[in-house]
């Protein structure tokens, strides 16, 4: 058998299955349906071996974040993709089945805004990627962070907003409202019906805080008496990590209406007090000096403020504060425990008459009526 036959016989192979499938076009759609779907699984499985036998030679940052956002969503977007190409080919094999068509379009429009959203998640991971706002001082970095992140949750809302106005495109009966949607006259009229709404609030409050900058991303805080760091600035809420790992989850608004701390908005460098109730009889100058050198020794402190002040005198006692400044809060915290330990053990060794004590007088009472 000759090349010549060969191609000739399977030119007759390719007549009789055209010949079938225009006799069976019912059975034909439902079989390019299967191969459309077969052939987007069958894309899926090759694209993940080979993005993971690169992963196993050599690391890939990019595509380790493509692997761990867009895995799934990229699943759904390729079947998506060949299901939607094989309906708009054998569109009239699927005629008596419109429903076939339409869900092609449908979960098309679910995978790519699905896969968008994802991207941009991958986008905003590459871009922030290369700072570090975990230390205090870094606050230009931490304020370009916070805007990112705002920046791209917002495009997401965008884009599913535009995703579901193209769903409804796709349908008769919600063709008027996918064009509002889409139109600026729509979307100022759905702005404006819902301005009152909380949600709206919290989303403006959040563009208010995310150009303004009360408060960024990693900021130490306190609210509610509780003292903790920004972990998170969200559409609608904001995320405080508590120092006991606890989280306070409190509405973005919370931060336009109500007063609160934020110890990192200009610098991250803080003042730290400790204070004293000690005996009239207490050295104050010597437990200066023993001040000094505790904080001279230790790396905690930032050599800028270190004071010993008789800050108040009570009936039973005096108040010493012992001021010292550090680079954080955290910092700060850690040293003015060790001050506040290191201090009593010297009080209590060098000068145990300079502890608190309650006094006693007693008075013997007068023999006689003259005295």
């Amino acid at each position: 058998m000759n090349w010549t036959d060969f191609w000739d016989s399977l030119g007759q192979f390719g007549t009789e299955i055209d010949r079938w499938l225009r006799h069976n076009r019912k059975l034909s759609g439902w079989l390019m349906l299967a191969v459309s779907v077969g052939a987007g699984l069958l894309v899926n499985l090759i694209v993940t071996q080979v993005v993971r036998l690169i992963l196993r030679r050599r690391y890939s940052e990019v595509l380790g974040l493509l692997r761990h956002y867009i895995r799934n969503a990229f699943y759904l977007f390729i079947p998506a993709l060949f299901f939607l190409v094989i309906t708009n080919i054998q569109e009239r094999a699927f005629r008596r089945f419109p429903y076939a068509s339409k869900a092609a379009e449908v979960i098309f429009v679910i995978a790519t805004t699905w896969l968008v959203v994802q991207l941009l998640k991958v986008g905003e991971r590459l871009i922030i990627r290369q700072y570090d706002t975990a230390s205090d001082v870094n606050l230009h970095l931490r304020k370009f962070v916070t805007q990112i992140r705002f920046v791209r949750q917002f495009v997401s809302i965008l884009v599913i907003v535009i995703g579901f106005s193209i769903l409804l495109l796709s349908f008769n009966g919600g063709r008027k409202i996918g064009l509002s949607f889409l139109t600026s006259a729509g979307i100022a009229s759905v702005v404006i019906g819902f301005a009152a709404q909380r949600t709206i609030a919290n989303l403006l409050a959040g563009i208010q805080i995310a150009f303004t900058q009360q408060i960024r991303v990693d900021d130490a805080v306190v609210v509610e008496n509780e003292w903790g760091r920004i972990e998170e600035i969200n559409l609608t809420n904001v995320v405080v990590r508590v120092w006991d790992r606890r989280r306070l989850i409190l509405p973005i608004t919370y931060f336009i209406e109500k007063p609160f701390q934020n110890w990192t908005r200009s610098q991250a460098s803080v003042l730290g007090t400790v204070l004293l109730y000690l005996d009239y009889l207490v050295p104050v100058e010597r437990v200066r000096e023993k001040a000094q050198e505790l904080v001279e020794n230790n790396p905690l402190w930032d050599k800028e403020v270190c004071a010993v002040q008789v800050t108040d005198i009570q009936p039973t006692c005096v108040v010493v504060r012992i001021l010292t400044s550090a680079r954080n809060s955290g910092e700060s915290f850690d040293l003015r425990c060790f001050i506040r330990e290191n201090i009593i053990a010297f009080i209590r060794e060098e000068y145990p008459e300079s502890l608190p004590k309650t006094r006693f007088q007693q008075v013997e009472e007068a023999r006689t009526h003259g005295l």
